[in-house]
C-alpha cells in the first residue's frame, strides 16, 4: 500500500536530535511492505491530490483538535472528504482528529493527564485482532474524546479513558488514543521531566515505574498491520 503518514507534531525540544520523528515512529511500528511518505502537515500542507494514497496514518501531537490553527482546520476538513474505502489509522491527536472531523466531540478531560502505562479492556474484538482480552499501552495525553462519532464504536477502553480505541462502521478507519508507536526508552523520556511534575511530582514518578512493566504495542502494532491488510 501507498500510505501517507501525516505528521501533526514532533518530539519536543528537550529531546530533540536523540528520538526519530513521530511519522518514523508510526513506520517502524508498522513494518515493511508498504510505501510511506512522510509528511510534515504543519510545515508541508495536506496532499493535493487525497487519491493519491491508498491510506492516511495520523500521528499524535501537542496541539489540540479545537485549537483555532488553520491547518487544524485544514486537515479535519481533508479527512472528512476522504474516499471511505481509503484506510485510516488515528494515534492520540490523530485519534481524536478522526472523531472530531467525523461527529464526536474532543475536549481537555477532567481527569487531568494520563501518563505512563495504562490498560485497556477488549470491548469488541473485530477479525484484525487476536485474542487477547487486555492491553497495556504508553500513554501521554490530556485531551479526550467525550462524545463519539455516529458511526464509531468503542473497541477498546478504560475507567479512565472510556473511548480508548474505536472503529467506524461507515469507513475504513481505525483508532488509538494510547501510543503504541512509543518505544520503552522514548516513553520514558518523555515522561521524565513532563510538566505535570510540577503540580504533582509522585504522580510522574508512579507513571515512569509503570513503563517499566511489559507492554502490549507491538500486539497493536499487528492489529494495525492486519486491518491495513484487509480488503
Amino acid at each position: 500500500m501507498k500510505i501517507a503518514i501525516l505528521e501533526t507534531g514532533h518530539p519536543p525540544k528537550r529531546l530533540a536530535g536523540r528520538f526519530p520523528s513521530y511519522g518514523r515512529m508510526t513506520a517502524d511500528l508498522v513494518g515493511g511492505g508498504h510505501d510511506y511518505r512522510l509528511i510534515d502537515v504543519q510545515a508541508e500542507g495536506l496532499p493535493e491530490d487525497p487519491a493519491a494514497f491508498d491510506g492516511y496514518m495520523i500521528t499524535g501531537s501537542p496541539a489540540g483538535v479545537y485549537d483555532p490553527d488553520p491547518w487544524i482546520a485544514d486537515l479535519l476538513g481533508f479527512l472528512r472528504g476522504l474516499d471511505p474505502r481509503q484506510k485510516l489509522v488515528g494515534i492520540c491527536f490523530g485519534h481524536q482528529a478522526l472523531a472530531q472531523a467525523f461527529g464526536g466531540h474532543v475536549e481537555k478531560s477532567d481527569r487531568g493527564w494520563g501518563l505512563g502505562l495504562h490498560s485497556y479492556t477488549v470491548a469488541e474484538r473485530l477479525p484484525f485482532m487476536d485474542e487477547a482480552e487486555r492491553i497495556a499501552v504508553p500513554v501521554s495525553h490530556q485531551d479526550q474524546v467525550v462524545s463519539l462519532p455516529p458511526a464509531a464504536r468503542v473497541i477498546a477502553g478504560s475507567a479512565f479513558t472510556p473511548y480508548g480505541a474505536l472503529a467506524y462502521s461507515d469507513r475504513a478507519a481505525l483508532s488509538f488514543q494510547c501510543h503504541p508507536e512509543f518505544a520503552p526508552d522514548y516513553a520514558r523520556a518523555l515522561t521524565d521531566g513532563h510538566p505535570a511534575a510540577e503540580q504533582d511530582p509522585d504522580f510522574v514518578r508512579l507513571a515512569l515505574i509503570s513503563l517499566e512493566a511489559p507492554h502490549d504495542s507491538q500486539r497493536v502494532g499487528g492489529w494495525i498491520r492486519r486491518f491495513l491488510a484487509e480488503d
